[in-house]
């Protein structure tokens, strides 16, 4: 039976109140009356740990339509958790490795090419290392970036969980169409 309802997955890692926050906000914007009128989507949220615990895999990744993707920012990259998502996921979901053994595919991507993502951190000092480790992936997935990426330094206030909802309510509609 095919489904008609675009689903969004929001995979995330959120071991610190700062970091729920913006997963909580950015779920709430995904689920705005507004965006939900125009079409409804489907909003699937799953710890990063989920994949480890083996809780989902790379069907998950496949039954989504788009992504958002949350991470602490690690000592300049992305948390281990949701780097073990790509690394479970990657070949499944469309990834390919080039002789060398690195990843290949960029624009056009593999079976999950073309989709929609977005993506927010958080951390202490330094995002860069996060945001570079995270897109390197997803380009060579082939994922288009839907929003601007949400970096929050610091304590997370009402601004920043404002920029999370729009973030969340961003990607949803762009899958509503």
């Amino acid at each position: 039976m095919m489904r008609c309802v675009p689903r969004l997955l929001v995979v995330h890692h959120s071991p610190t109140p700062s970091m729920r926050r913006l997963t909580d906000a950015v779920v709430a914007g995904a689920h705005d009356d507004e965006v939900q009128a125009s079409a409804p989507v489907e909003v699937v949220v799953l710890e990063a740990l989920a994949f480890a615990r083996g809780e989902a895999d790379h069907d998950d990744l496949l039954a989504a339509d788009g992504y958002v993707l949350g991470t602490t920012a690690n000592f300049g990259y992305m948390s281990g958790a949701l780097k073990h998502v790509f690394d479970s996921t990657f070949l499944h979901v469309g990834g390919a490795l080039g002789d060398d053994g690195g990843a290949t595919g960029g624009a056009t991507g593999g079976t999950t090419g073309r989709r929609p993502y977005g993506l927010y951190l958080h951390g202490r000092h330094d995002l860069t290392g996060a945001v570079r480790s995270v897109e390197s992936v997803v380009d060579a997935l082939g994922w288009r970036r839907g929003h601007a990426v949400v970096g929050v330094l610091g304590e997370v206030g009402p601004a920043e969980s404002a920029t999370a909802y729009g973030l969340g309510g961003t990607i949803a509609a762009l899958l509503a169409g």
